[in-house]
């Protein structure tokens, strides 16, 4: 990562030279250039993530983690290619993780390179489907319905931060939550769910936008008639994440799925776990103790299923223009402008957005090269 006052590139989108000049923390121009550009690198909006629930050997599912290890792993992510995320809270008891979360608020309020790349909050739960499958790596135990008072104990601490809510749409007061969140700012998206057709249309009419990584977090064994996926295509009106690592979703599913989603509705996650920008072993998501391989594969230690991902942010990318048979660029806007508009961040190649972009470049090998600017 730089932080500079002025880049020169080649603009990602409209392919001529142009330099930028940073002021204050947000961008302050955009001007053209006569003649080509001195660097050879494109210059695209930020690449950002909106489920990261660690990274670089640090579990955000801890209790006191310190600001050397959230610093640590955000610039871990930055050295990967992620310019910024949302950090990710999964299942846990109800008082413990909104201390979590007040801890992280904390942290983030008294660190400029967290308030830079730490860009919001997401948690997913606990308010998910208990059923065997859906319930994925999450502690059934710890699963409650959705009420105000616990919508209102979340905006308490992420005030005005940009929030995203994972939920099932099926436990009783989805619709009355989801409503409501919609007034104060808060995105709802549905996932760890089996709901039904007319559950999943009730709640996009109350105001849920979005589905958590489809095609992960239900059982191995489906209906083929009538399954989630299924279900959550018909119609496809969500913001879709989908992990773009060729394991969570397979590269058949992977290019059907951009076939049957709109394009401008698919966004990308790593869903990265500890083990993220790590070497392979043993790591923590929250009390559980997770296994990695040499193949990236997170699962828990002799069993099957995946818990969690390894993937960085720059394989992602690389990994969805090999599947799909396409440049990577052509993809890009899944990593950066679909996540940001959708949760309202000011991010982009504009005045007055945050001054944070990235510089891309492909190498001798032909393998992806991203660097984070921010000032």
């Amino acid at each position: 990562m730089h932080s500079i006052p002025t880049i020169q590139g080649t603009h990602g989108i409209t392919g001529k030279p142009i330099e930028i000049r940073f002021e204050q923390g947000k961008i302050e121009q955009i001007k053209p250039l006569a003649g080509p550009s001195t660097v050879s690198s494109s210059i695209l909006p930020p690449l950002i993530d909106l489920q990261v629930n660690g990274y670089g050997g640090v579990d955000f599912q801890q209790d006191g983690l310190t600001l050397e290890q959230m610093e640590h792993a955000s610039l871990t992510l930055v050295r990967d290619g992620c310019a910024g995320y949302f950090a990710t809270l999964i299942t846990c008891p109800w008082e413990q993780m909104l201390s979590r979360l007040q801890h992280l608020k904390q942290l983030r309020q008294s660190s400029s390179i967290l308030s830079r790349h730490l860009l919001g909050w997401h948690l997913e739960g606990p308010f998910l489907s208990e059923e065997p499958g859906f319930s994925g790596a999450h502690d059934a135990c710890c699963m409650l319905d959705p009420t105000i008072e616990h919508l209102l104990a979340i905006k308490a601490i992420t005030q005005d931060d940009p929030c995203l809510l994972t939920l099932a749409p099926e436990r009783p007061g989805s619709m009355t939550f989801i409503q409501e969140a919609q007034k104060l700012g808060i995105k709802v998206s549905l996932g760890h769910t089996n709901a039904s057709n007319t559950t999943l249309n009730e709640a996009h009419i109350a105001g849920a936008t979005g589905f958590t990584h489809l095609g992960n977090a239900c059982p191995q064994a489906l209906d083929r008639h009538d399954n989630i996926l299924v279900r959550a295509l018909d119609p496809a009106c969500w913001i879709t994440g989908l992990i773009p690592d060729g394991i969570h979703v397979s590269p058949a599913l992977f290019r059907l799925l951009h076939r049957c989603i709109p394009s401008g509705q698919i966004y990308y996650t790593t869903d990265a776990m500890a083990a993220a920008g790590s070497p392979p072993g043993r790591y923590s998501l929250g009390n559980i103790e997770l296994e990695v391989g040499a193949d990236q594969i997170v699962r828990h230690p002799g069993r099957s299923h995946f818990a969690g991902s390894a993937l960085k942010p720059v394989e992602g990318i690389q990994r969805a223009s090999r599947m799909l048979g396409c440049h990577w660029s052509q993809l890009w806007k899944h990593v950066s402008t679909i996540p940001s508009e959708w949760m309202g961040l000011n991010l982009g190649l504009a005045i007055g957005a945050k001054a944070l972009c990235t510089l891309a470049s492909e190498g001798s090998d032909g393998n992806l090269k991203l660097e984070v600017i921010a000032a």
